[in-house]
């Protein structure tokens, strides 16, 4: 399904962002979409094909497009974005090092393969999130004028323990933890924009709720866990904790940073936070249809099932 294909992609700018926000969820993170790009994931690893892109007129992007933001903060913003979707290939790898042992058809998604002297494929993760640099750089360029060679932030490192079972239960929640908070994000710019530079954003948003969502799903399948239990303590983890996969806040406090977030009105740092509550009270509803039996149908049976993190 291509949502760009669908009229509903043009809904209207609201003078009320909040009516703008929740008509772009309604459309992008509707339910049955979202357990449409779960249950195309087997078949990613049997035929892998990347999400294709509608033709995008480059050149109409222009200044006008933005709306209640302020085009020097909207290019820090997307200066920012450049810098963090920039190091994709070392993402890559640390995340097909973690998923290797254990799953390791689910690595090739993410991270390719190497061959014996060390040559490298690209797995359709990447291939699909490596698109969105040049995107941004072009968004910037057009809208400035200006050429920008991305600044990229470092990348976490594979770190791992004596245990690669819990070392790739929280390096998941930190992967599934950056794609929602990178769709949150590019919905957000979505709601302060239109024409064409909305389309971009949204290309952009279709990929990172589709990845988004197919770490959540396989994660759920691949470590269960009764009535959710299990997910909340890992998140518990991940706030208070410094190995594999490093703190929560911390992380998104340097996304913030990266950002420019010292910049931003009150009302647009508002607005954001209710774009996160809005997205996840979204996904969600979406989560608890995700029934063991809902999944065995997907996956087939979990080789996890007795596995508890520790």
């Amino acid at each position: 399904m291509n949502l760009f294909h669908s009229n509903e992609l043009n809904c209207q700018i609201h003078p009320n962002f909040l009516v703008t926000i929740k008509e772009l969820i309604h459309i992008y993170f509707d339910r049955a979409h979202l357990t449409d790009r779960l249950q195309e994931l087997p078949r990613q690893f049997e035929q892998p094909q990347p999400r294709k892109w509608a033709r995008i007129d480059w050149q109409s992007i222009n200044c006008a497009l933005i709306i209640g933001i302020e085009p020097q903060l909207f290019l820090a913003i997307i200066q920012g974005a450049i810098d963090t979707e920039a190091p994709i290939r070392d993402y890559a790898h640390t995340s097909r090092q973690y998923l290797d042992p254990i799953q390791p058809l689910m690595a090739k998604f993410v991270g390719g393969s190497v061959d014996e002297l060390g040559k490298s494929r690209p797995g359709i993760w990447e291939l699909e999130e490596r698109r969105h640099a040049p995107a941004l750089v072009a968004i910037y360029q057009q809208l400035s004028g200006n050429k920008i060679q991305p600044n990229p932030k470092s990348a976490r490192g594979y770190q791992p323990t004596n245990c690669v079972d819990n070392d790739l239960y929280r390096h998941g929640l930190a992967r599934i933890a950056t794609e929602y908070g990178a769709a949150c994000l590019y919905l957000w710019l979505m709601g302060h924009t239109t024409g064409t530079l909305r389309q971009v954003l949204a290309e952009m948003l279709c990929d990172e709720i589709n990845h988004l969502i197919k770490f959540w799903g396989f994660g759920i399948w691949l470590y269960p866990y009764p009535r959710g239990a299990r997910f909340i303590y890992g998140c518990q983890q991940l706030l208070t904790r410094q190995s594999s996969g490093g703190n929560l806040f911390k992380t998104y406090q340097q996304m913030m940073s990266t950002l420019h977030w010292q910049q931003w009105t009150l009302r647009q740092r508002w607005q954001l936070v209710v774009t996160f509550y809005l997205v996840m009270q979204q996904l969600l509803s979406w989560h608890h249809r995700l029934t063991p039996t809902a999944l065995e149908q997907i996956f087939g049976e979990s080789p996890n099932r007795s596995i508890r993190t520790k």
